[in-house]
C-alpha cells in the first residue's frame, strides 16, 4: 500500500473505474454474442443494440474508436452473410 495520500486516492479511482469498465465490457461481450447465435429479423435488431452499446464504451473510454469501428464493420459483415 502506497504512504502518500494522492497515491491513495489515485488507487482508489483505479479500482472504482477497473469495476465499471469491466461491467461495460461484460455487458459489450453478451450483447456481441446475442448478435451472432440471433437469426433473420432479430438479428438485426440485436445489432443495433450491440452498436449503440459498443458507442456506449468509446464515450466513456473503455474502448478505443478504432477498435469500435472494427467491431462495429465485423458484425455488419457477419451479418451480412448469414
Amino acid at each position: 500500500m502506497a504512504n502518500i495520500k494522492s497515491q491513495k486516492k489515485r488507487i482508489r479511482q483505479n479500482e472504482k473505474r477497473r469495476l465499471r469498465n469491466k461491467s461495460i465490457k461484460s455487458d459489450l461481450k453478451t450483447a456481441v454474442k446475442k448478435v451472432r447465435l440471433a437469426e433473420g429479423e432479430e438479428a438485426a435488431e440485436m445489432f443495433r443494440a450491440a452498436q449503440k452499446k459498443i458507442d456506449k464504451a468509446v464515450t466513456k473510454g473503455v474502448l478505443h474508436p478504432r477498435t469500435a469501428a472494427r467491431k462495429k464493420s465485423r458484425l455488419a459483415k457477419q451479418l451480412q452473410s448469414n
